[in-house]
């Protein structure tokens, strides 16, 4: 797998996106995560957007952090969210999500960033399997679905 940084708008990363938000749709019965994202968010030093390759140069997982301040959202000083972790169906079971979910780790880490917070939901186990796995504890709820009673946050000190 080749990671590589790409913005938020590059053209694999909007094909991801939209599978992304097909899936969150289809398992939510709704329009896929309303969370407002721009480019600007996953640029660096602020966050990150990653994109993994197979070895035929296909788009296959993604994943990027950006960093949040305390605000009336919940956020704490020093957190870096993680946003749109995505493994396309057909190569999932590979341990792509856990090696995106480590590089993008390691960038915040980098950036000095002090805390790892996301916001998942009931209806995907097998992220909360994940996260829990890495190390990842529950933590009180945070940002757009911060009111929603699927809604599951998570941290892990960096």
């Amino acid at each position: 797998m080749n990671i590589r940084r790409v913005g938020f708008d590059h053209p694999d990363a909007i094909k991801l996106n939209d599978a992304v938000q097909a899936e969150y749709a289809l398992r939510y019965g709704d329009d896929g995560d309303e969370t407002f994202l721009t480019p600007q968010d996953f640029l660096p030093p602020r966050g990150v957007y990653l994109i993994a390759y197979d070895e035929s140069d296909r788009p296959v997982a993604t994943g990027g952090w950006r960093s949040q301040e305390r605000n009336d959202e919940g956020y704490s000083d020093g957190d870096a969210e993680l946003k749109r972790m995505y493994v396309v169906e057909e190569v999932r079971g590979r341990g792509l999500a856990r090696r995106m979910l480590a590089a993008l780790e390691e960038d915040a880490r980098a950036a000095g960033r002090l805390r790892m917070v996301l916001e998942t939901g009931t209806k995907q186990p097998e992220a909360i399997a994940l996260y829990v796995s890495s190390g990842y504890t529950r933590c009180p709820k945070f940002g757009f679905y911060r009111f929603h009673e699927e809604s599951r946050c998570f941290a892990k000190d960096l």
